[in-house]
């Protein structure tokens, strides 16, 4: 009696990725560029789709991953848009300036960011409206890692205010550069812009 063998299971082309990924030299290269993969295509759908929308395989698929590969690294929905919902690390390349060249720093920083990938480290605040609840943990974030922080690198009175109203600022320029795309602001270099802004910036965050 002849006996008959399943074939193997050929792999889709995202499992293939995903394999070639953990099999890689310690794997560290590759996981980490698929982490950072992850988590820029969540936040590019958390800035135009509600929290409740998204789905795991909507990033996924935007990532170039497969759905388990995210549970692998972050869990679930909930501890992947955590990360992406915390301002904490891009806040250290934002204030990554003393205090004299903040402003200066800050403007460059945003305006490079949009100009080149898209994005800045603080403009997904403008988003928190469309996130229900998630929307009130983007807030406390951005009020504790951003604004906050700025202050208390900030002398003399009223550092809080101060803070806030240089964070306001940068949000109003990057809305205007990356949002509303203002055709006069987007046509003129960023060493221009900055040096036009910054100081404005810049006298808020210096003590009266």
């Amino acid at each position: 009696m002849a006996t008959t063998s399943s074939s193997p299971t050929t792999a889709t082309p995202t499992q293939a990725q995903d394999a070639a990924a953990a099999s890689a030299p310690s794997g560290r290269r590759d996981a980490e560029a698929s982490k950072a993969a992850i988590i820029r295509a969540a936040r590019y759908l958390l800035a135009r789709h509600a929290h409740g929308d998204i789905t795991l395989k909507a990033v996924a698929e935007r990532a170039g991953v497969s759905s388990p590969l995210i549970l692998k690294y972050f869990g679930n929905k909930d501890a992947l848009f955590s990360h992406v919902m915390s301002f904490e690390v891009d806040a250290d390349a934002f204030f990554d300036a003393p205090v004299a060249d903040l402003g200066a720093h800050m403007v460059r920083h945003l305006l490079t960011g949009q100009a080149e990938r898209g994005a800045d480290p603080i403009l997904r605040i403008v988003f928190a409206p469309l996130h229900g609840e998630q929307g009130d943990i983007l807030r406390a974030n951005f009020r504790t890692q951003v604004a906050h922080r700025l202050s208390e690198r900030l002398a003399g009175p009223d550092a809080g205010l101060r803070a806030e109203l240089a964070v306001g600022m940068l949000i109003g320029l990057g809305v205007m550069y990356g949002i509303a795309r203002g055709p006069c602001v987007r046509g003129t270099g960023i060493d221009e812009i900055t040096d036009r802004y910054a100081p404005a910036v810049q006298a808020l965050l210096t003590p009266p």
